[in-house]
C-alpha cells in the first residue's frame, strides 16, 4: 500500500477513497476493482461491529473500577451492555452530524485516537516485561519499545500535519476524558466514605414528626391521613396553602364537617405559590422539635391512562423533587387510584 501510494500519488477525497483510486489504476474498472471495494466495505463493517462489541465491554470494566458511571456495568435484558451500546451510538452519531459525514475530516480524529492507544498499550507491555522479567523479556521489551516508538512518531506526524483540520480535537478531548474519569472515581470514593459504618456506630434516637399536605378534603386526603396516623408518630399535623380568606373558610368548613381531629396548619400565599411556602413551613416545623425525622406525606390520585394524567398539574412531583435534597426528610406518596 505504501509503495503503491508513493508511485501512484492518489489525492485524498471524500468522493473517492484513496484505496479506490489506487485500485482503479492497478485493476482498471473490472471485476477486481469491485471485489476490492466489497472486501473493503466488509472490513469496515467488521471494524464497526468490533467497536459495538468491545466498547460496551471495556466501558463495563472501567465502570466496575469506578471510573465511569455504574450504569455502564449493567447488562440489559438481552445480556449485553445496552447502556454502553447506546452511549457509543449517540457519540458516533454526534460526530457524523458535526462533521457532515465527510470521512476525510474524521480520519485525523481516528488516526490520533488509534496511534495514541497503540503507543500506550505497547508502552504498557514494555513496563510489563521490565517488571515480570519472564523468559525472553529483553527481546519482547525491545520489540514492544520499538513499536511504541514507531507509533508515537506517527502520532506526532499526524498531530502536527493535521492539527488544523481536526487532529486538535482528540488532543483536547482525551486529556479531558482522563480528568472526567478521575472526577467520577473521586465522587464514588467520597460516597463510599460517607456510607462507611465506623466501629461502634449506633443510630441516634429519633422523634418522628409527620406532616400531611392537604389541598382539599377528598377521599385521597382521608386515606393519606389514615396512613399517617398508622405510623404512630410523636407529632402529627396537616398543612394546607391558601391564597385568600374564602379558600381558608372552605377548607376549615370541610375539616369541621369531617370531624378530623388532626391539627390543620394554614399557610397563606397570596400569589398562589406552593413550593416555597411548603418548604418554609417544613423548616419551621422541624425547628420545633429536636432529634426528629420529618416525614412529608403527599396524597396523590392516580388516573388510569397516561394522557389523562397529563391533564392534571404536577405540583406533587415538583415538591418531591425539592424535598429530596432536604436533609432529615422522608417523602412518602400515598396514591389513590381512581377506577372510573
Amino acid at each position: 500500500m505504501s509503495l503503491l501510494a508513493s508511485r501512484l500519488h492518489p489525492q485524498p477525497s471524500h468522493d473517492v477513497t484513496v484505496l479506490a483510486q489506487m485500485g482503479r489504476q492497478v485493476f482498471g474498472d473490472g471485476f477486481a476493482l469491485w471485489l476490492l471495494q466489497i472486501l473493503t466495505a466488509g472490513i469496515l463493517v467488521l471494524a464497526a461491529n468490533t467497536a459495538y462489541a468491545d466498547f460496551p465491554r471495556l466501558s463495563s470494566i472501567v465502570a466496575r473500577d469506578g471510573y465511569l458511571p455504574r450504569q455502564l456495568a449493567n447488562r440489559g435484558d438481552r445480556l449485553v451492555f445496552s447502556n454502553g451500546i447506546l452511549v457509543l451510538a449517540v457519540l458516533s452519531s454526534a460526530l457524523i452530524i458535526a462533521f457532515g459525514g465527510i470521512t476525510t475530516a474524521l480520519i485525523p480524529l481516528y488516526a490520533v485516537g488509534v496511534f495514541t492507544s497503540f503507543t500506550l498499550s505497547q508502552s504498557g507491555m514494555v513496563r510489563h516485561h521490565l517488571r515480570e522479567r519472564q523468559p525472553g523479556w529483553r527481546r519482547n521489551a525491545f520489540i514492544s519499545g520499538l513499536g511504541a516508538t514507531s507509533t508515537f512518531v506517527v502520532l506526532l506526524i499526524v498531530a502536527v500535519t493535521k492539527f488544523t483540520v481536526g487532529a486538535w480535537l482528540p488532543l483536547v478531548v482525551i486529556p479531558s476524558i482522563v480528568l472526567f474519569f478521575k472526577g467520577i472515581k473521586r465522587h464514588y470514593a467520597t460516597v463510599a466514605a460517607g456510607l462507611r459504618v465506623p466501629p461502634g456506630y449506633r443510630p441516634r434516637r429519633m422523634n418522628h414528626t409527620v406532616v400531611v399536605l392537604v389541598g382539599s378534603v377528598h377521599r385521597g386526603v382521608l386515606e393519606a391521613l389514615a396512613y399517617a396516623r398508622s405510623l404512630a408518630p410523636n407529632h402529627l399535623v396537616a398543612m394546607t396553602v391558601v391564597s385568600d380568606e374564602e379558600e381558608q373558610e372552605r377548607i376549615e368548613k370541610q375539616w369541621a364537617e369531617r370531624e378530623i381531629d388532626i391539627p390543620l396548619e394554614i399557610v397563606h400565599s397570596p400569589y398562589r405559590e406552593l413550593t416555597r411556602p411548603v418548604m418554609r413551613f417544613i423548616d419551621e416545623l422541624d425547628a420545633r422539635h429536636e432529634n426528629d425525622v420529618l416525614t412529608v406525606v403527599i396524597p396523590e390520585f392516580v388516573v388510569r391512562s397516561w394522557w389523562a394524567h397529563a391533564l392534571h398539574n404536577q405540583s406533587a412531583l415538583f415538591l418531591k423533587g425539592r424535598l429530596l435534597f432536604r436533609k432529615g426528610t422522608v417523602v412518602t406518596s400515598v396514591p389513590y387510584h381512581i377506577e372510573t
